[in-house]
């Protein structure tokens, strides 16, 4: 009797699992950095740092700009296209150049990177993408929270020896 029970209990799992199903959705690509980026941002900080005085444990090495030269006017644009590819980007606001204010560009990857390393955003003078004008390091990839952090560093001859970290957040 104890084991045509157990038989019936088993019979009817066999039917309520076996019948189940599993929906594994719809495949779906992978986010990017690209649609992360899409939109106009705005500058919450600017920050000269003076990378040869940091190398050597000078302080101060680092200085806000983010008052001075009408920073705080400061916003850039980058455009992506229909398949998230993207397209144009532009810098609005009446403030000095520290790279060209129109263009287009690209990311070195379309994802974040495993390593640690920070992804670069690589600007052109052209659609074909042939002219490179500029490179920024992504140094904060946007997340839930809206705010990016960009990095552009000056060199001579192989050693950097000012940047400037841009924070900026969504303002779209």
């Amino acid at each position: 009797m104890k084991c045509k029970i157990i038989s019936a209990f088993a019979f009817i799992a066999l039917l309520a699992f076996g019948c189940n199903e599993p929906d594994d959705g719809t495949y779906t690509s992978p986010i990017t950095i690209y649609e992360k980026i899409d939109g106009e941002w705005g500058l919450t900080s600017l920050k000269m740092v003076d990378e040869v005085a940091k190398a050597a444990g000078t302080e101060p090495n680092e200085q806000s700009l983010s008052g001075f030269f009408n920073y705080e006017d400061f916003k850039i644009k980058f455009n992506v296209d229909g398949n998230n590819q993207p397209t144009t980007y532009e810098v609005v606001g009446d403030v000095p150049s520290l790279f060209p204010a129109t263009g287009y560009w690209q990311l070195s990857t379309p994802f974040q990177q495993t390593n640690a390393s920070a992804a670069r955003i690589l600007l052109f003078s052209d659609a074909q993408k042939s002219q490179k004008t500029e490179e920024l390091r992504l140094t904060s990839v946007p997340g839930s929270t809206g705010e990016m952090e960009l990095q552009l560093v000056r060199s001579s001859n192989g050693t950097p020896f000012v940047s400037y970290v841009f924070k900026l957040t969504a303002t779209n």
